[in-house]
């Protein structure tokens, strides 16, 4: 398995990845933004995306945005083909996007807004904390692309201040902390319960 910063070579795979990105939507039925066909292959274009690889067979995919003249960052799009799931890939693919992030935009804070309780923990090991969605990006052109997910409404209601996502950033000015086994999983324990009760609000309207 290959994973590789992509590049104009990799557009080929550009419909395959957004193929599988909607379909993990539709699966979880939770909040992953769609995005065009164009869009993957710019971020490959830039150097801003990184994809798995079983010989010429596509597996998995991650891509970075830039934020406030590139003071935040965010990895996003992590999808993993189902043929290549429950292999550990996701974290492999996380741990090469968020170094490849660093080296190239060491000053920035790289963020990420997810719903999935297996992000979270991914991005905890790399350092990321759970923050308000005060302390991400205010570029309103970042909370436009969220205009595609279904929960898009929670979004708008609450003026922009929470969703069913959770906000996590990694600050490269702060110094690592070190976080116990116990209190990472009520950490993580009291994140998934604040999401269940937003997802149940929602649904008995």
């Amino acid at each position: 398995m290959d994973i590789i910063i992509a590049d104009k070579s990799h557009t080929i795979h550009a419909q395959t990845i957004c193929n599988a990105i909607e379909a993990a939507a539709q699966v979880r039925g939770t909040g992953i933004a769609k995005r065009s066909r164009e869009y993957i292959i710019s971020k490959m274009e830039s150097s801003n995306a990184v994809i798995a690889l079983e010989g010429d067979t596509f597996a998995g995919f991650c891509y970075i945005e830039t934020w406030s003249h590139d003071k935040f960052v965010a990895n996003s799009g992590l999808i993993v083909h189902p043929d290549f799931r429950n292999q550990g890939l996701a974290k492999k693919i996380k741990q090469v996007v968020f170094e490849h992030s660093r080296t190239k935009y060491p000053d920035a804070k790289i963020f990420s807004i997810t719903t999935g309780l297996a992000v979270m923990k991914l991005n905890t090991a790399l350092g990321y904390k759970p923050v308000t969605f005060s302390e991400l990006t205010d570029e309103p052109s970042f909370w436009k692309g969220c205009q595609t997910c279904k929960n898009y409404d929670v979004l708008q209601r609450t003026t922009q201040s929470m969703c069913l996502c959770t906000g996590m950033l990694f600050d490269p000015a702060s110094k690592p902390e070190s976080t116990s086994k116990k209190v990472k999983e009520k950490t993580f324990l009291r994140l998934k319960s604040i999401k269940q009760s937003l997802f149940l609000k929602k649904h008995k309207k």
